[in-house]
């Protein structure tokens, strides 16, 4: 897995950096602005799932997933510490169903 660093979104603007999604996923720091823009120039669908780590009255709380049509993004978030911060590291967890043709930015406002 790879820890990405967030890219802040400024008034003077940002054109962000993506990097390769990691075939054993990402991480980032989480925070209430913070999100995950995932581009995927592949030919098919792509499934990415961020790991959750809340829990309910003692149920626990499904992973959230999100599918990236073919050639298309999705910007993903707010990546809230209470939901999804790991409880070794307390980051958030991305994997992805796929990694070929699959980008990421790690951004925060």
């Amino acid at each position: 897995m790879a820890t990405l660093n967030a890219q802040v979104v400024s008034l003077t603007g940002l054109s962000p950096n993506y990097a390769s999604a990691a075939s054993g996923g990402d991480k980032i720091a989480p925070g209430e602005r913070a999100f995950a823009h995932i581009k995927n120039g592949g030919g098919s669908p792509v499934t990415v799932t961020l790991t959750t780590t809340a829990a309910v009255r003692g149920q626990t709380v499904s992973n959230v997933t999100v599918s990236v049509p073919a050639s298309g993004e999705r910007m993903i978030g707010p990546l809230t510490a209470d939901l999804f911060g790991g409880t070794t590291d307390g980051l958030v967890a991305l994997g992805y169903s796929s990694n070929t043709s699959v980008t990421i930015a790690a951004l925060r406002i």
